[in-house]
């Protein structure tokens, strides 16, 4: 039996890093601040909000993908896992801060650090 891994979870939130609040994105799962891109660790698979860590994911760097284009890549705070998250710099509520997203994509980033 194939099971569908990315469920929608599209709800508000106050973010842990910045304090400001979230607004829904209202077509996908919004995880993450669109003002300072940080998020927690909270899904094992998107929007399943079934991890147990709940560490702060800090962005680590963004790289561009032709189809999907900005992928933020984060690092848990807490157990160190590296999760990948698509931008959301063109939506019409609270677009992800696209200068912070420029500047993520010039970071050195090492996964064994």
């Amino acid at each position: 039996m194939n099971t569908k891994r990315f469920r929608k979870n599209d709800s508000g939130f106050v973010c842990i890093h910045c304090g400001r609040e979230v607004l829904p994105l209202g077509y996908s799962s919004r995880n993450h601040c669109p003002f300072c891109l940080s998020s927690i660790h909270i899904d094992v698979n998107p929007g399943d909000r079934s991890s147990d860590c709940l560490g702060e994911l800090e962005p680590q760097k963004a790289v561009t993908d032709p189809k999907k284009g900005f992928i933020i890549i984060h690092r848990c705070k807490k157990c160190g896992a590296i999760r990948r998250c698509r931008a959301a710099h063109e939506a019409d509520v609270q677009p992800d801060n696209i200068d912070l997203l420029i500047r993520l994509t010039a970071a050195e980033f090492n996964e064994n650090d």
